[in-house]
């Protein structure tokens, strides 16, 4: 224990140091020197690029204008990378203390002061573009960005730590089909799915990191819930969401939306089986990736 408490005091110091602009050492190691690599690495990019593609997909299927999709995948694309910034600067001084060398401001490629002017310079494009697309389609998207960026600065450690990835989530297809003419609200079943795979994508997004977490106070629902249970809730959500895609539309399931539907149990119950470590999540955006291709299908019969 006073190990632990040694380590936890230098890397609070680093943290001041690092925050302060100092390019000496950073948690215990040489730091190479910021980089446009480490910039790009602090901004999460595979979620980033997960939600940006979904909503490519979702104006595809939608039948959105050239024009009008390309507004809304730049809104959504600087929404995410503002919020990945967000994040990784927020978190910080956690993660010196745990001695996350895989993020890149511990690892001294990526400036605390950059990130952060990175993340506004990102929010102060999102929210022109996203009002481009109209003004209650802009305002729902801002909302998503906006509970999203409370998740990162103080929802994450409170046992509603869930709800900011749910509505985001839930949100993304409002955002689009409402930059329609007309401004149409997606059907029930779509809003419901997202909703749910945000919800199902925190859970799954937390478990590698939750005794990191419980270790630097954060305790937000899957920490209070632990690894195991958390496992399971979020395996059921992600099921859920491909449930209420492949069952909620009228008409007929059609063969792959019953393919979907057993690959996504099978997937999630092996995820299941081994909880720590990545595989929980990406198993998440595998499926979601599948549920993308029935949404496009779905859409546009």
């Amino acid at each position: 224990m006073p190990a632990r408490t040694t380590q936890i005091n230098e890397n609070t110091e680093n943290t001041e140091n690092t925050e302060n602009g100092d390019k000496t050492e950073s948690a215990g190691g040489g730091a190479p020197g910021p980089t446009v690599t480490g910039l790009l690495a602090a901004c999460h990019p595979l979620p980033a690029a997960a939600v940006t593609l979904f909503t490519v997909a979702l104006t595809a299927a939608a039948g959105s204008s050239p024009g009008g999709a390309a507004l809304a995948v730049s809104a959504v694309a600087t929404g995410q990378l503002s919020v990945g910034w967000c994040n990784d600067r927020a978190d910080l001084r956690r993660d010196l203390a745990t001695g996350r060398r895989d993020k890149p401001l511990v690892a001294g490629t990526a400036s605390p002061a950059v990130v952060t002017r990175a993340a506004a310079l990102a929010l102060l494009l999102c929210v022109p573009l996203s009002l481009a697309c109209g003004p209650l389609a802009g305002a729902v998207h801002l909302a998503g960005v906006a509970a999203a960026w409370g998740y990162n600065l103080r929802l994450k450690s409170t046992v509603v730590s869930w709800a900011p990835y749910a509505l985001a989530f839930g949100l993304l297809p409002a955002f689009v089909t409402l930059g329609l003419p007309g401004a149409p609200w997606p059907p029930w079943w779509l809003t419901t799915a997202a909703a749910l795979l945000g919800a199902g994508a925190h859970f799954a997004n937390v478990l590698p990191d939750i005794d990191d977490d419980l270790a630097t106070g954060v305790t937000g629902l899957p920490q209070r819930l632990g690894l195991r249970c958390s496992a399971a809730l979020g395996g059921l959500l992600v099921l859920g969401s491909t449930a209420a895609l492949v069952l909620g539309p009228p008409g007929r399931v059609t063969a792959y939306g019953w393919t979907l539907l057993a690959a996504t149990t099978t997937a999630l119950l092996l995820a299941a089986r081994s909880p720590v470590g990545r595989l929980p999540f990406l198993a998440t955006m595998a499926v979601a990736g599948a549920d993308v291709v029935l949404l496009v299908v779905e859409l546009r019969s």
